[in-house]
């Protein structure tokens, strides 16, 4: 696939991808009144899209395919959970900084709780690389995580850009 389609494709899931950020994550910077419906839509597209991107990345043969895209689809559901952490995470805070009800014992849960997500994401992708290589070549593998975390990474800046600090 050429260039131009492959940062095309891109574009299209990172603006996707801020939409649904911006109206997923209730803090001040960040409020919206999208309806829950159209946010169902817009995180199907970008789940759409997403995978479409991994597919054209990945140039995955048949018997390739098989295999991983099964291993696949489960990292992703158990991705949506930590992402759900981290959504509960952002409206506690989004919570008590709206309020400006903060106090240094809360601080202290947030805190622990974002170090205990990053743990999570870190032992599911410990987790998944073994998966990965009874089904792929050690460079695919290689490639996938790289996928993942360019997209994690691109998601988290986008998320923190938009959190305001602590005060």
């Amino acid at each position: 696939m050429s260039t131009k389609i492959v940062k095309a494709l891109w574009a299209l899931f990172i603006a996707t991808a801020l939409m649904v950020v911006v109206g997923t994550f209730p803090v001040p910077v960040l409020a919206q009144g999208t309806p829950a419906d159209n946010m169902q839509i817009l995180r199907e597209k970008v789940k759409a899209d997403k995978k479409l991107l991994v597919a054209t990345n990945m140039e995955l043969t048949e018997s390739e395919a098989k295999g991983f895209w099964p291993v696949y689809e489960q990292y992703q559901k158990d991705l949506a959970a930590i992402n759900q952490r981290v959504l509960k995470l952002i409206e506690s805070y989004a919570a008590d900084y709206n309020a400006k009800t903060l106090t240094d014992e809360k601080a202290t849960k947030l805190t622990e709780e974002m170090v205990a997500i990053e743990q999570a994401e870190a032992a599911l992708k410990a987790s998944s690389v073994p998966k990965l290589r009874k089904v792929l070549p050690e460079r695919k593998v290689a490639r996938y995580l790289q996928i993942e975390n360019k997209i994690r990474a691109i998601m988290k800046y986008e998320l923190a850009e938009g959190v305001p600090l602590v005060e």
